[in-house]
């Protein structure tokens, strides 16, 4: 299983820069959280969790594994979308999943220059498909692309994160840029760790 890698420097880094942060931090340790290297699959993987309960998520997803076998855009553009229903989800889902597919096939979509792109073009080009919106496009530079310094405002625990970090009972957009500005470059490790403390740790 690959995890998202990250070393002492970013921690070192964050816990000089924000004092609350850094003893949420210490208490919590060495956060683990599995990356999808492969862009397309975790595209795909993605999609499917949208709207839907981790435990629900992850039973379709084993389906889908288990049906494709290697997710690929030519295995998924050929199966059609009441196959790719059938194996748990709904037909809009099915629907975007395999315009994924043909997008990536057609070249509409070029995964492998994404990786050479900045992140806001990666947003730009992968929000334009149907099914990936922008929270949907952050989550791939996270946990597929390995980004350093993404922070999601349409995240609702990393937001859920900050209020209790900072004590906060609401947060506006301008106190949540000044928060992702104070973390950047290592904005994404930043994340890890709001999402550990959403959940109450």
């Amino acid at each position: 299983m690959a995890i998202f890698e990250y070393d002492q420097s970013s921690i070192d880094y964050l816990q000089k820069r924000d004092k609350k942060l850094g003893a949420a931090i210490e208490r919590i340790g060495r956060v683990e959280r599995q990356v999808i290297p492969d862009l397309f699959t975790a595209l795909v993987h993605s999609i499917v969790g949208q709207q839907i309960s981790k435990q629900a998520a992850a039973t379709v997803w084993n389906r889908v594994q288990e049906y494709f076998g290697e997710i690929t855009p030519a295995r998924v553009a050929v199966a059609s979308s009441e196959e790719i229903q059938q194996l748990g989800m709904s037909l809009r889902k099915a629907t975007y999943i395999k315009g994924v597919a043909e997008a990536a096939l057609e070249g509409s979509l070029d995964l492998d220059r994404l990786n050479s792109l900045p992140d806001g073009e990666i947003i730009k080009r992968l929000s334009s498909l149907h099914g990936v919106g922008v929270w949907t496009a952050e989550m791939m530079l996270i946990f597929s692309m390995q980004r350093p310094d993404v922070v999601s405002w349409g995240d609702h625990a990393i937001r859920k994160g900050m209020m209790n970090l900072y004590g906060l009972t609401e947060l506006t957009r301008e106190q949540f840029d000044k928060h992702r500005k104070r973390y950047s470059p290592y904005g994404t490790v930043a994340s890890l760790y709001l999402w550990e403390i959403a959940g109450g740790r």
